[in-house]
């Protein structure tokens, strides 16, 4: 089967996780990094679900899955143990996009390997064929990408604002922020570091008559 990648907004967004384990854990954690409310049904919870449900980051609620439990949800994930419990969620769901964690017959979506780095994020998936394949594959654009590409990303996104302000014309507004975006600027990020990379977007400025700095 193959998927329609795409990225969903889940600002303030209830999603619902059923189960309190390891693997839930780490879909809340996703979750969360998202920005959406969170509701974890399960009996028990792992230190760490614990921890966010103390702080006021999660709503716990502490008995076994309950059909209204996903009642509201944008989305949901079934990461439990039981095959029954994870069954009735999908079953449950209807029309609401719901995730049966290693279960790809019972997912009307899946959910990628992920490679993040500040608001660059890259999704890697092999549609369930491998889910190892792709945790390598995700493994290796890690050492690709290195962390302060997400520090490039910042810097250029106050370079493009400050462009939009100050570049009337859009035919060269564009050109430009075509410029600083390309292959050439990513290599050298890549290859030189940030600011190196910097440097050249400051150098494609300035042959412009762009003063951002």
């Amino acid at each position: 089967m193959r998927y329609y990648p795409v990225f969903l907004n889940l600002k303030e967004r209830l999603c619902v996780v059923v189960g309190g384990g390891d693997v839930a854990e780490r879909k809340v954690r996703g979750l969360l990094r998202a920005g959406a409310r969170v509701k974890v049904v399960s009996p028990e919870l792992t230190e760490g679900l614990e921890e966010l449900r103390n702080r006021g980051l999660i709503k716990h609620v502490k008995r076994a899955y309950q059909e209204d439990d996903i009642r509201d949800a944008f989305l949901v994930i079934a990461a439990t143990s039981e095959m029954d419990v994870n069954r009735a969620v999908f079953k449950d769901a209807r029309n609401v996009p719901v995730n049966v964690v290693d279960v790809p017959e019972l997912c009307s979506f899946i959910v990628p390997s992920i490679v993040n780095r500040g608001d660059l994020t890259v999704a890697i998936s092999t549609s369930g064929v491998s889910p190892a394949l792709a945790r390598s594959i995700r493994e290796e654009l890690e050492v690709f990408f290195p962390e302060e590409t997400g520090e490039f990303l910042e810097f250029l996104k106050d370079i493009r604002s400050r462009i939009k302000q100050t570049v009337p014309d859009s035919t060269t507004r564009e050109a430009v922020l075509k410029e600083i975006g390309s292959r050439r600027v990513l290599k050298l990020l890549l290859t030189e570091g940030v600011e190196v990379a910097r440097q050249e977007v400051y150098g494609i400025l300035n042959k412009r008559g762009i003063k951002c700095e």
